[in-house]
């Protein structure tokens, strides 16, 4: 019997990344009312109380394995993603290099899933700055813009300004030091135009670009009605707190030397504010050739924005208090020890006619040439690659080559055993080389190692020596770059 014309159409199934985080777990709300969400997350989520329109999917993005079990069934997916914090107990990498591997990750898994569009939220570019000059924050969306589209899946870019709402990154920044100071001596850059937008209507603008196919492979500009100065923003967040703050405009005063203060001031962990305040030299307004019909026009001014901004933030603060009865919760003891992890990620340029592979045969070579006769490197037919020290027995490290998980642009080796590894059965340790889209860079990376040495002694020894390590091997590709 067939259907009858009149019955409803199937709920789209959306894939949501940093589902429990800040833009996130708002826009869940948004979506399940007419979606079927898959909330993604780092953390173990099982045993979350929601809705059957929602299924929570535990997923490590830096795992591709992991990245094509969280996308599979999805029909489009959303990418919030950003690794401006670290990632692992000791983090040896740029932010820029993490999110360049992770957007890679996401984008081969929503090919090989069929996923039809990748919406993706990303900053106001500005118009008249080479890219090589862009803040270091700016220059990676690009990239990550760019590398989420390599993979033949459309893309759907909104490019905010500054977002106004109770968390996140800029907007609570900005609140703090007008709390925290009733003085302030504002450098040149307070006088960079920014374009604020409330997160509401992001969250509308994300909603409404799902689905719709005039806006694949386009870029998007979304912005309030107000075009502002921070200064302007300064002041105006001061009279939405009911606060008189003295400001004082000096012509000095680099951003360079701005972060670090605003980094102490307000006690933002300086790997996320860094990048942002480097990125205020930016003039970040939204332009008209780059708008789209329905998506981002705003309508809610920077001043009522940051007034419901402060009045949610209240409001959870008491909702808190009352929750917990108004008395101190006392510490309870941690149902598990952190995992002593180390996730390495570094970045080279690669000689014309080498790839990802290529790349990873070299390195081991090369570990071989360079290091001997104290270190040699033995390859058997089952592709185990065994790093010896002279005078031991055993390997140092065991690397098992994985065939089916590797192809020329990306090669996989997994950590299989060696004295300087643990054997922990968590242990998913891995050693992947994997080359930037249409670039001559390769990302090298090492995921989830938990190294057998006592932290203090691998902290202060192994792990130093294992960027030594990569920065004698760049300079080795360098000189083979003619």
């Amino acid at each position: 019997m067939s259907e009858r014309e009149d019955s409803p159409a199937p709920r789209p199934v959306i894939a949501l990344t940093g589902a429990s985080g800040y833009i996130g777990r708002n826009l869940l709300q948004r979506l399940a009312p007419f979606a079927d969400v898959i909330a993604l997350s780092r953390g173990d989520e099982e045993g979350r109380d929601t809705d059957s329109r929602v299924s929570w999917r535990s997923c490590d993005l830096f795992s591709l394995i992991d990245a094509e079990k969280g996308l599979a069934g999805a029909d489009y997916a959303v990418y919030l993603v950003h690794s401006m914090l670290p990632s692992a107990k000791l983090t040896q990498a740029r932010f820029e290099d993490m999110d360049v591997l992770l957007a890679d990750h996401f984008a081969r898994a929503a090919s090989k899933n069929g996923v039809r569009q990748i919406v993706y939220l990303s900053g106001i570019i500005p118009p008249d700055v080479p890219p090589g000059e862009l803040s270091r924050h700016l220059r990676s969306r690009l990239e990550v813009e760019k590398v989420l589209a390599s993979y033949g899946v459309p893309v759907t870019t909104l490019r905010a300004g500054l977002i106004v709402g109770p968390q996140g990154s800029s907007f609570p920044i900005l609140l703090k030091l007008v709390r925290r100071l009733p003085v302030m001596i504002l450098p040149k850059w307070t006088r960079t135009l920014t374009h604020a937008i409330a997160l509401p209507e992001v969250l509308d603008a994300l909603t409404a670009a799902i689905g719709r196919t005039d806006l694949y492979r386009r870029a998007i500009d979304i912005g309030g009605p107000d075009v502002m100065t921070y200064k302007q923003m300064l002041r105006q967040t001061a009279e939405a707190l009911g606060k008189k703050r003295i400001l004082i405009p000096f012509p000095a005063f680099s951003v360079y030397l701005s972060r670090l203060w605003l980094a102490l001031i307000t006690g933002t962990p300086k790997e996320m504010a860094y990048p942002l305040i480097e990125s205020l030299i930016h003039p970040m307004v939204a332009r008209s050739e780059n708008r789209a019909s329905g998506i981002g026009a705003g309508v809610i001014t920077f001043r009522r924005a940051a007034e419901d901004a402060i009045r949610e933030e209240q409001d959870r603060e008491l909702g808190s208090k009352r929750a917990a009865g108004g008395q101190k919760r006392k510490p309870g003891k941690a149902s598990r020890h952190a995992k002593s992890d180390v996730r390495s990620v570094q970045r080279v340029r690669l000689p014309a006619d080498m790839d990802a592979h290529a790349a990873s045969k070299c390195y081991l070579g090369w570990l071989n040439r360079a290091a001997g006769p104290l270190i040699r490197v033995a390859h058997d037919k089952k592709d185990i690659y065994r790093i010896h020290a002279v005078g031991r027995k055993g390997p140092l490290l065991e690397l098992t080559y994985s065939a089916e998980r590797s192809s020329p642009t990306r090669a996989l080796y997994y950590i299989t055993g060696g004295s300087f590894s643990s054997r922990k059965e968590t242990h998913r340790g891995r050693l992947e080389f994997l080359q930037v889209p249409e670039s001559d860079e390769c990302i090298i990376a090492i995921h989830d190692y938990l190294p057998a040495l006592p932290w203090f002694l691998y902290k202060y020894t192994q792990a130093k020596i294992h960027l030594w390590v990569m920065c004698a091997f760049r300079r080795y590709l360098k000189k083979q770059i003619r």
